[in-house]
């Protein structure tokens, strides 16, 4: 792969192997971050660095200058296009030079399509099956945390697990390189199936498990393994689990908190509801997200 190109492989993207991870990158300081932090979780991986396009009016300099250069609106269109494309080979060189910073042996590739990206990297993740799919967040709270978000979408409809990372302090980003594993553990098949799943993809740490219940009383555990964290949820809601486990979390230098997308009691609404969004904006570590395993598996 020459260095500094990308391939526009439209609605293509190479086949993934074993040990490659699928990286969305937008040019964002997020983006750029997410790469960094998830080097440090995931060393010494294959990364296909994917820049999502549409084509659309380019920086507004540029549009005057190309519309200088048209002579009729189907040439207008055509040059529009060709400058959205390179622009969009140009990010994704720039993010794989970063993730070849990072330690990681990098492809980029610009895809064009029309959906939103979170969508886009969900349904390229469902053809790859990489070993997971990275994604930066802009940490937002409160009212300005979007539904709609990439970091949203993405782990709402991937088939593989997803690691989104916020903003994060100088020290939460050094907990990534060497802090324990704090997963959510409700008792569920799908929370075992998280568990199991970031064991496979981070062999080398430690585990928390940490058990979320709301209330003065513990809800009945179920099938939560013997020595779980036992964990109360002040307040209601979604917030209240992602304050619980964020604060796991903090207490013990964590490098990542993992969420199974399927659970129950105070986890039953993990990626549907809003304890994922709740979880993806508040807790103040990368998020592995982790779905359902499939009837098939």
């Amino acid at each position: 792969m020459p260095d500094g190109s990308a391939t526009d492989h439209g609605s293509e993207v190479p086949d993934a192997g074993p040990g490659v991870v699928l990286v969305g990158f937008d040019g964002s300081r997020d983006a750029t971050r997410a790469i960094a932090t998830a080097a440090l979780l995931l060393p010494r991986m294959t990364a296909r660095v994917v820049t999502v396009w549409a084509p659309a009016s380019p920086d507004p300099v540029l549009r005057r200058r190309i519309t200088r250069h048209a002579r009729t609106l189907d040439r207008l269109g055509t040059l529009m296009e060709q400058e959205c494309a390179a622009d969009a080979q140009q990010t994704a060189a720039d993010g794989a030079a970063l993730a070849r910073a990072a330690g990681w042996s990098p492809e980029p590739v610009a895809h064009r399509a029309y959906a939103d990206p979170g969508a886009v990297l969900a349904t390229i993740a469902g053809d790859l099956r990489p070993r997971v799919v990275v994604v930066g967040s802009r940490g937002l709270g409160g009212t300005a945390a979007v539904m709609g978000s990439v970091s949203d979408l993405a782990a709402h409809h991937s088939p593989v697990p997803v690691l989104v990372v916020p903003p994060l302090l100088s020290h939460e980003r050094a907990a990534a390189a060497r802090g324990p594993v704090v997963v959510g553990h409700d008792g569920s098949p799908g929370a075992e199936h998280a568990r199991a799943a970031a064991a496979a993809l981070l062999p080398h740490r430690d585990q928390v498990l940490a058990h979320v219940h709301r209330g003065d009383t513990t809800e009945p555990g179920g099938d939560v393994p013997v020595g779980a964290l036992d964990l109360p949820a002040h307040g209601w809601g979604g917030r209240a689990v992602a304050n619980a486990l964020d604060a796991a979390a903090a207490d013990r230098e964590a490098g990542v908190v993992v969420v199974g997308s399927r659970g129950r009691s105070a986890l039953r609404e993990m990626v549907l509801g809003s304890t994922a969004i709740a979880v993806l904006h508040h807790v103040h570590r990368p998020v592995l997200v982790v779905p359902s395993p499939s009837p098939e598996e």
